[in-house]
Order: C-alpha cells, then sequence, then structure tokens
C-alpha cells in the first residue's frame, strides 16, 4: 500500500515568526506543508520560504498557495492552484518540474484538472469547517466517489479530525490535509502526531487486511 500523506496548511492567522515557528516544529512528521497567505505580498513570502529554509524546513516539503512565480524563484516543491490561479495547463508547460496541486470541489473539476495535468487534487471541505461557514460539507461518500473518478492522488480537505482519518482513507484518498487542527492547536506537535498516529494505525490494519485477503485467495476460499 502506497503511503499516504499528511499535508498541514497555515490558516493566514499566524504572524510569520508563528508560522516558521509551527513548521519548524512539525516537519519532521508530516509530508507537507502549505503556506497558504492570501494577504502577504511576493515580498513576504519570497521571505517566509527563506526563513523555513533557515529553520531547516526542507524546500522538498513546502507548498506555495497560488504564487507560482515566488514558487518557482524559491525553488520549493509545487504551488497549490486555486479557482482564481493560473490554469493548470499553462503552469505545467511553463514550469516544468514544479508538482502542481489544485483545489476542486467536485468530481467535474477533479476530472478537468487531471486533464490539464496536475499531480494532486485537493477535494473538500469534507466536514463541518469554521472557515466554511455556512457550506454544506461535501461528506466522505462524495470523496469515494472522486477517488473512484480520477486516477490522480486526492487529498481530502475540511473539518477532518484525527476520529475521521480511517473513515477518509478508507474512501480512497491518497492523504488528508488540515489547516485549523495544526496550525491553531495550542500544542501543534501533540495535534501532528494524533494525526501521524491514526494515518499509521490504518495503514497497519489495510495491510493485514489485504494479507488476509490474499491468503484467502490463494486457498482458494
Amino acid at each position: 500500500m502506497a503511503k499516504k500523506e499528511l499535508h498541514i496548511i497555515s490558516t493566514g492567522e499566524q504572524t510569520m515568526d508563528e508560522l516558521v515557528h509551527i513548521a519548524a516544529c512539525t516537519h519532521q512528521y508530516v509530508d507537507y506543508i502549505h503556506v497558504r497567505e492570501k494577504n502577504w505580498s511576493a515580498k513576504q513570502l519570497y521571505e517566509v520560504i527563506g526563513r523555513l529554509v533557515e529553520a531547516k524546513v526542507p524546500l522538498s516539503k513546502i507548498i506555495l498557495n497560488d504564487r507560482v512565480d515566488v514558487a518557482w524563484a524559491r525553488g520549493v516543491s509545487g504551488v497549490q492552484l486555486a479557482h482564481h490561479s493560473m490554469d493548470v495547463k499553462s503552469v505545467y508547460e511553463a514550469y516544468k518540474g514544479l508538482r502542481i496541486g489544485k483545489s476542486v470541489h467536485s468530481i467535474q473539476e477533479a476530472l478537468a484538472a487531471e486533464r490539464e495535468g496536475a499531480d494532486y487534487v485537493l477535494f473538500g471541505h469534507l466536514f463541518d469547517s469554521g472557515s466554511k461557514l455556512g457550506l454544506q460539507p461535501k461528506g466522505v461518500e462524495e470523496l469515494s466517489r472522486v477517488t473512484k473518478s480520477v486516477d490522480l492522488p486526492v487529498i481530502a480537505i475540511g473539518g477532518i479530525k484525527p476520529e475521521h482519518v480511517e473513515n477518509v482513507l478508507g474512501a480512497g484518498a491518497a492523504g488528508i490535509a488540515v489547516m485549523s487542527g495544526v496550525f491553531r492547536s495550542v500544542n501543534p506537535v501533540y495535534s501532528v502526531k494524533e494525526y501521524t498516529a491514526e494515518m499509521k494505525r490504518f495503514h497497519r490494519t489495510s495491510s493485514w487486511t489485504n494479507r488476509q485477503n490474499k491468503l484467502f485467495i490463494m486457498r482458494g476460499g
């Protein structure tokens, strides 16, 4: 079974010092850290990536929201595109080697992102979320339909708590993305470890189940 990814995403509420501190404390436990600061200038984004590197956060773990130019200039792992960003196809053609994620909210949007060359999609919001007040959550069943409709990895986002991890990954998600669950936590390291523990538990359980199923088939059950 492929390793499931854990993404953490800044909320736009932290100072630059706070963002760097949280990322420096948690990066060893996560796969990717998204810098999602919609109100920061290109200069500020360029600066924070430099500070993250100084804090020993690997460039290979940093994903920048929207600003393809800064992501390319700083040599980070990838860029997360929103509905208002450059289209996936243009980024794919102009910035070779940059990992491209696309935020989607439906099967149709996920299929379009796949056709255009996205490396993965971020699908949500899954559960009630403070950042999506008043909007109906998509739910695990819709996530399952999306994961079955596309071949590229689907990362689930939106109100995901540790107790949701098993159902979310069981619906076919290639990983989970967490915003407030880490960046608004009073103890970000503890919170990240809660998520990683649930993800490891899911992997162990799934691996055992797969082995049992293979034995059953081999025995002609």
